[in-house]
């Protein structure tokens, strides 16, 4: 890795290197489970206005005896927003139900290359930026074709691109290709299919020989390629031992070994973002 942090993005935003996942975290018992992330030591809180929960997201801050500088709130425009005041709408609802006075981060969810009003998006969450209701931007699923022509049409580049990132899916292009442009790689489902993936073997012989679990080193492996992993629990003690796994550090070879894994048919369901559309 470079001297420059891998969780940095080219405008010089930065992430921590892990963040706490937040889908189907909703209630009283979602907004527990993300106080509880925070007072574990979660400063980075994923949630979306398609996971329904912004609400319990905006209380389980409220609630952390944390200062709310400590943190990045992200949150992520629906497929169905693309169109500009609907977008501008949308950020200014999700706003309002996190109680926030600005939104540290907003993702574009899905670029719905069909319905082909990502662009139009993009330039929405740019107007939000400028008048104060969001601070920085990204994008998730998004292909480099999408990520160049949403650039090269405003001039903005995301600081992050949130992605399907796990043994079985490992991206290394795409990690390669955000890395040559200062784009911040998140990982969304970062253990894939958790049971199978767990029981690799050589996932139990790395997780022995730095005296982690197995999805331990799975996060390790992910924060030792660059990558931010967003794995979601409500457990304090689980919330807390994968925040630690972000700390270790793999070898190249380990990584490596974790990498190979990959598999042609990797994806967790047919999600090509070429294709997908998620409204």
């Amino acid at each position: 890795m470079s001297e420059r942090s891998p969780f940095t993005a080219h405008n010089g935003f930065t992430l921590p290197s892990q963040g706490l996942g937040t889908y189907q975290l909703r209630g009283e018992a979602g907004a527990d489970a993300v106080r509880a992330g925070i007072e574990s030591g979660y400063r980075l809180i994923d949630t979306a206005f398609n996971y329904e929960n912004e609400g319990a997201v905006g209380w389980g801050i409220a609630g952390a005896a944390v200062e709310r500088g400590e943190l990045v709130v992200t949150t992520k425009l629906a497929g169905r927003h693309h169109e500009r005041a609907r977008a501008l709408v949308s950020i200014e609802e999700s706003r309002l139900r996190l109680g926030l006075d600005a939104i540290d981060l907003v993702l574009i969810h899905w670029p719905n290359p069909r319905i082909d009003r990502y662009v139009e998006a993009w330039a929405a969450l740019i107007e939000s930026r400028d008048n104060g209701q969001v601070r920085q931007l990204g994008v998730s699923n998004f292909l480099p074709e999408h990520l160049e022509r949403i650039e090269d049409a405003t001039g903005v580049r995301p600081v992050v691109n949130q992605l399907e990132i796990h043994p079985y899916f490992p991206q290394e292009d795409a990690l390669t290709y955000h890395r040559e442009r200062g784009i911040i790689t998140e990982a969304w489902s970062p253990l894939g299919r958790a049971r199978e993936v767990l029981d690799e073997p050589v996932i139990h012989d790395i997780a022995a020989a730095h005296g982690l679990t197995p999805a331990q080193a799975v996060l390790a492996w992910h924060s030792s390629r660059g990558v931010v992993a967003i794995p979601k629990s409500a457990d304090p003690a689980r919330q807390s031992a994968n925040l630690a796994a972000a700390e270790v550090r793999l070898s190249d070879d380990e990584i490596a070994a974790i990498t190979a894994l990959g598999r042609a048919d990797g994806r967790l369901f047919d999600a090509d973002p070429a294709t997908h559309e998620e409204l």
